[in-house]
């Protein structure tokens, strides 16, 4: 489902640091509800801005519940000079949040999942859960898709201002749609005049695509994946 929003907030709330989830075998700190997040292009490493925000809103709206973070460890490269290298760029993404997704599943079987991106970020969450191999990779480099024993444990995925279109098109990133076993979970926000996530031609103006922390909709994401948890917290 994809939603858009006219929710324009005034001011940037400052960041606060979000603790990472890293659950080790006999941990008593299995979190309620895991989020695993793909910041977008250029950010520095970690859940990014639009991840840090959407954080802070699950974790009010969730209270008493914790959460735990995991920013997916890939290089959110701006080397848009081909179709392979943004691919592989993703791919290294995808490899990273399967992997971290099945750990903390096998460790941590009751805490729910949470799947989210920003930009380019929502390409590797999206293709995460999509099970395709883009055109252009090689399968012997492909990531292993998410098993398919790790659908019950995702209880939402969330994506904003997915590439798509001429951007998807201009910077070689691969068409890929939320897989169908988290089509049912999954909610896509496009903000007004975001040309990225629209596909309509470019306005000349980035604004709209770097407003998804303050326009409000990380606020209905984290609603959203509030309605989608099972009540009962965690076994630790």
């Amino acid at each position: 489902m994809r939603i858009v929003s006219r929710l324009v907030a005034a001011t940037v709330l400052a960041a606060a640091a979000l603790p990472v989830m890293v659950p080790t075998a006999g941990s008593q700190s299995c979190p309620d509800i895991g989020v695993v997040f793909a910041r977008g292009t250029s950010e520095p490493p970690g859940v990014g801005g639009v991840g840090q925000r959407f954080v802070e809103a699950l974790r009010a709206q969730a209270f008493p519940r914790t959460v735990g973070v995991h920013g997916v460890n890939y290089p959110a490269s701006d080397n848009f000079t081909g179709g392979p290298a943004f691919q592989m760029n993703v791919v290294e993404g995808v490899r990273d949040e399967s992997i971290h997704v099945q750990g903390v599943t096998s460790v941590c079987p009751g805490t729910q999942m949470v799947l989210g991106g920003y930009s380019q970020g929502a390409v590797v969450t999206a293709l995460a859960t999509s099970g395709v191999v883009p055109a252009g990779v090689a399968s012997g480099t492909a990531p292993l898709p998410l098993p398919a024993d790790a659908v019950d444990n995702v209880a939402a995925v969330v994506l904003f201002g997915t590439p798509a279109g001429w951007s998807a098109e201009k910077y070689g990133a691969p068409v890929i749609d939320v897989g169908p076993a988290y089509a049912a979970k999954a909610l896509e926000f496009c903000a007004p005049g975001d040309t990225v996530c629209s596909g309509a031609p470019p306005s000349g103006s980035s604004a709209p695509h770097q407003q998804y922390g303050v326009n409000g909709m990380v606020d209905q994401a984290a609603a959203f994946t509030i309605s989608r948890l099972v009540r009962s917290p965690a076994p630790v």
